[in-house]
């Protein structure tokens, strides 16, 4: 039985009984703590969270707050007379995982949700389909979506002309109460918008 869980902003394969260093934590030492953002579990059967598993939590104990190995940063430039050597130590907290509880919760949460009603499972298979439908949808995390939209306007690829199709994109978004916005509609909204974005040269 292990889990997949996030630790201090980190994701750790634990097990009961074993000993970890994580980032610097709040408490004494002998302290519980406990972590209830758990991404996968493995016991008999694997389930997987969307994004955490509901009801399931891994204990632990702080043993020692420590810190890490030196790290060394040197910096140089030739030619230039300037060098530069500083030194860092992370905070660690060493801790043991005591258990991993509430499977028989995630057990009764899993039965719950399987029995769904049939309404509910229709309108997930609608979604599905209206998602398979538009798939040429603008992805605003991605440099490269962005920039190609800049391309077929005419339109300088800069960071800031970037910026500003994101937010004219958040615009759009709350003016047609979207969450996902298609490629032509958006397209079309910064033909309508051209002053605010610099031409390329």
């Amino acid at each position: 039985m292990f889990a997949i869980v996030e630790i201090a902003g980190l994701q750790y394969k634990v097990e009961q009984d074993q000993k970890l260093f994580v980032h610097r934590l709040k408490g004494d030492k002998g302290s519980k703590v406990s972590f209830d953002k758990v991404l996968l579990t493995v016991n008999g059967t694997t389930t997987i969270g969307a994004p955490a598993v509901s009801g399931i939590t891994v204990d632990a104990e702080i043993l020692d707050h420590v810190k890490a190995d030196k790290v060394i940063i040197f910096k140089k430039k030739r030619r230039k007379g300037y060098e530069k050597k500083n030194g860092h130590r992370q905070s660690l907290t060493q801790i043991v995982i005591t258990g991993i509880t509430g499977f028989d919760g995630a057990k009764k949460t899993a039965k719950k949700e399987t029995a769904e009603p049939k309404a509910a499972k229709a309108a997930k298979t609608e979604t599905k389909a209206v998602a398979n439908r538009d798939a040429a949808t603008v992805n605003f995390g991605e440099d490269h979506e962005l920039n190609h939209l800049l391309e077929k306007n005419g339109l300088s690829q800069s960071s800031d002309n970037r910026k500003v199709l994101v937010e004219l994109g958040k615009e759009l978004k709350e003016s047609l109460g979207k969450r996902v916005l298609g490629s032509e509609e958006f397209d079309a909204f910064i033909k309508e918008n051209l002053e605010k974005l610099t031409p390329k040269k």
